[in-house]
């Protein structure tokens, strides 16, 4: 497969590609690179459709790719709904689509969503922490 990765912008010039990193995608070894997130890197390797939508059945991917939309939520290592956009790739990560996932605004869950990244990232590491 042809990679669809921008490596020389038209406006940033040419891009700076880190270490290559290998992780599994609904079991299938695919690689990025070091600062890739699950999105850039699904998206680099031609992939598009992350899951389907809880009552339609329609197709969901990357829309915002800043974390706002949840349209992108996949199961990472186990956990459901990580968000693809925000979550960097790791050495042999396990990444999942989901037929459905469950809802991020679903009231019986505990607290409210990280509406920032730097709450993301201590939302994460207490669900981290809480499933170890």
């Amino acid at each position: 497969m042809t990679s669809k990765r921008i490596v020389d912008h038209p406006v940033l010039d040419k891009l700076q590609i880190g270490e290559k990193i290998t992780f599994t995608y609904d079991g299938k070894e695919l690689f990025g690179y070091e600062n890739d997130t699950i999105a850039s890197a699904l998206l680099a390797n031609g992939i598009r459709t992350l899951r389907y939508h809880e009552a339609s059945g329609t197709p969901r991917g990357i829309y915002c790719n800043i974390g706002h939309c949840f349209e992108c939520r996949v199961t990472v290592n186990g956990v459901s709904n990580v968000r693809a956009c925000l979550t960097p790739i790791q050495p042999n990560m396990v990444v999942e689509s989901g037929d459905v996932q469950p809802s991020p605004l679903d009231p019986n869950q505990e607290g409210e969503p990280p509406k920032t990244y730097q709450e993301f990232q201590q939302w994460e590491e207490k669900r981290s922490n809480k499933n170890e």
